[in-house]
């Protein structure tokens, strides 16, 4: 093949498909350019999750009317001049290519209107423009305040193989409203709104204080739980968030401490760090869960480099390794971390989206965030109560997680081991809340792939077909679970329990180890489908229902995920309704979740849920049925009586499938006697 220049509009499409996978880019590409042009006020309006229409709208600088027409070239910005401007980029945009993707794949049209640099007033009237798959088809004057308004149209629309890949419009809406969250929070002075279908789901009051974001995204409960980074202050009266001055000591070091200078942290102007980064190299600030407040995942953990959100798993794992040994295997922290740094220390020119950045001295920022969470965390922590547990289920706080010493400790695991074999038997049906994990071996979480954003607006009709494949697949799943025949154990004699996670038991082939988690999972997710195959209807689903509704406010990222699948969430013994926004009301949970926190048990499936991974053949409720069998089991680190072990194992021998727990982990292995003699030289 001869080599040939691209044609023009196969070359536009090229560099599209770089800067503009989805909506989401095109709301963050949007978004940026509103605040390089000082806007105070961004809106940001969708319909289909931003595949119909996107439409933002600022105060901002505006776009001169002679100019607008070239802002849509390619290489066109006002924020170079010089190949040394990319050593110190101190502005979101900078290649110029940002405009020109967006236009080259939707119906665009833009009505601006510039506000004088020279002079205090603005242009007389302002300018509009059409284009359509990059070509400009109408310019003209209009009528318009100062500022800027975009609105993206019929996106993708002549490049369909791209449009088939782009998620349902909750995932899409999901996705967008992550993004305009980020930037509520990168800049709290600034107001930012999001309307998805004509509703308003999110709004950040511009006040200036950073907490007053947290409590928008997480809840109020939850914001009380997030203690300040860098000695961040939140004043008492309307004010805005500062930075008091303080020494980083060296009193936690997990890195070599020739890697970290001091980091100071300094007084910063509302709007603007880099006043501050002639005084130190390093500044780290934010908001950091406290150990009660945790997440099945990562995704909570929000890093702003010069107010620039990336995507850095070193900073990440920073943040991660700043909670050591204060968090259980499988839980991580929410926060919000800001670095400001001179910006020739960091060349953000690495990657299409600009999402990830080089750092110069990489290693002492990582440790310059860490022993800052660090010392944070371990100065906020409450001491743990050493109170005993109620017998009953108790309404918490949202989002607290009680820890392992609130769940008894040291007092209630000398009065299991002196009590061991007087116990009374367990009902497996209902596990016990009295007897808590222990903090060496926390509960098994399996790795979980990256959480797909979700948004406030469901798909209706997308909802309505998956509800109706589910529930029929549903039927034909427990269906199979009680017509399966079953695969037998042998007579198996309990012999005792080792490192509290295995019962040791005996059987005429051998010895047999068997994970009393698993064993347990799998017991209760054969009993819920035996009883779902036996009455379809809800009402055969055994409830707890709470003294008083719990509050759950899931976030606008995966509420429509949530109220897209309320039924589903009935069917497997939650009650749950809308409260409005991303809040909703829980009535009732599923009776073998009664020992169990329901704020956390609940927050945890709604994670998971949010994280929708398709699986072959498994349905949605299956889906569900495992998670709350999952949190329901008895804990590795439970201690066990005889009696305990020997209905347990017994329970397991009933089962059709006693060798796999429902997620497909064993629940057992074999020594045979042969293996066995053959280990002590017999044979």
């Amino acid at each position: 093949m001869t080599i040939q220049i691209l044609a023009d509009d196969v070359a536009a499409k090229i560099a599209a498909g770089e800067v503009v996978e989805r909506p989401a880019n095109v709301a963050k590409e949007l978004v940026e350019n509103s605040l390089d042009a000082n806007a105070t006020e961004i809106r940001v309006e969708i319909r289909e999750g931003g595949q119909r229409l996107l439409r933002v709208i600022d105060n901002g600088d505006g776009i001169a009317s002679p100019e607008l027409a070239l802002a849509f070239e390619r290489h066109a910005t006002s924020k170079l001049r010089r190949a040394d401007d990319l050593n110190h980029i101190a502005t979101f945009g900078f290649r110029g290519e940002a405009l020109y993707s967006i236009a080259a794949v939707s119906h665009l049209t833009i009505t601006t209107r510039a506000r004088s640099s020279a002079q205090a007033n603005a242009e007389p009237f302002g300018a509009q423009a059409r284009l359509e798959g990059g070509h400009l088809v109408h310019q003209g004057k209009a009528g318009a305040p100062v500022g800027t308004v975009i609105n993206v149209e019929n996106l993708f629309y002549n490049m369909p193989a791209r449009k088939k890949f782009l998620r349902t419009p909750a995932t899409e809406s999901g996705r967008i409203a992550a993004v305009i969250q980020r930037y509520a929070l990168a800049y709290p002075e600034r107001r930012f709104s999001f309307v998805n279908d004509g509703r308003l789901v999110f709004q950040s009051n511009g006040s200036g204080d950073l907490f007053d974001v947290l409590v928008k995204l997480y809840g109020l409960e939850n914001a009380k739980q997030m203690a300040p980074v860098g000695r961040l202050a939140v004043a008492q009266a309307a004010g805005a968030a500062v930075v008091g001055e303080a020494e980083l000591d060296d009193e936690v070091d997990f890195m070599s401490p020739d890697a970290l200078a001091p980091t100071r942290l300094v007084a910063r102007d509302s709007d603007h760090f880099s006043e501050s980064i002639a005084a130190s190299p390093v500044l780290v600030s934010g908001f950091a869960s406290l150990p009660s407040l945790t997440r099945a995942n990562r995704s909570n953990i929000d890093l702003f480099v010069n107010r620039r959100y990336v995507e850095d798993r070193s900073l990440t794992y920073a943040v991660i390794q700043a909670y050591h040994t204060l968090l259980p295997v499988g839980r991580f922290p929410l926060a919000a971390i800001f670095v400001e740094m001179d910006p020739e220390l960091v060349d953000v020119n690495v990657h299409p989206q600009k999402t990830q950045v080089r750092f110069h001295e990489e290693r002492r920022i990582f440790s310059a965030v860490q022993k800052e969470v660090r010392r944070v965390i371990i100065s906020s922590a409450p001491i743990p109560d050493m109170a005993l547990p109620p017998s009953a289920p108790t309404e918490s706080h949202a989002g607290e997680r009680p820890g392992n010493w609130a769940l008894g400790g040291w007092s209630a695991r000398r009065d299991a081991i002196l009590n061991a074999g007087q116990q009374r038997a367990f009902d497996f049906r209902s596990p016990p809340a009295a007897v808590p994990p222990t903090e060496y071996a926390p509960e098994y979480v399996p790795e979980m792939p990256p959480r797909e954003q979700q948004a406030i607006a469901p798909a209706a009709a997308e909802a309505e077909t998956y509800s109706e494949t589910a529930s029929t697949t549903a039927e034909e799943s427990t269906r199979q679970v009680v017509e399966e025949k079953p695969s037998k154990l042998p007579p198996l004699r309990v012999v005792g329990q080792v490192g509290a996670m295995y019962i040791i038991t005996e059987g005429p082939e051998g010895l047999f180890l068997i994970d009393q988690h698993a064993a347990h999972e799998r017991i209760l997710y054969e009993q819920f489908m035996a009883r779902r195959a036996a009455d379809s209807s809800a009402s055969q689903i055994g409830r707890q229902h709470l003294l008083e509704p719990l509050t759950l406010h899931t976030g606008s990222e995966i509420a429509g995920m949530v109220a897209q699948h309320l039924g589903e969430l009935n069917q497997v013994g939650f009650e749950i309704e809308p409260f409005g926004g991303d809040t909703f009301l829980v009535r009732a949970i599923p009776a073998v979740l009664s020992g169990q926190d329901p704020q956390q048990a609940l927050q945890d499936i709604v994670t998971a849920l949010g994280q929708r991974r398709n699986l072959v053949g498994e349905t949605l409720e299956a889906r569900l049925v495992k998670m709350v069998c999952k949190r329901a089991a008895i804990k590795a680190g439970q201690l066990l009586s005889d009696i305990e072990m020997q209905e347990l194992v017994r329970q397991l021998e009933e089962c059709h499938s006693p060798r796999t727990c429902p997620h497909g982990r064993p629940t057992m292995i074999q020594l045979s006697a042969n293996e066995l003699e053959k280990a002590f030289g017999r044979v």
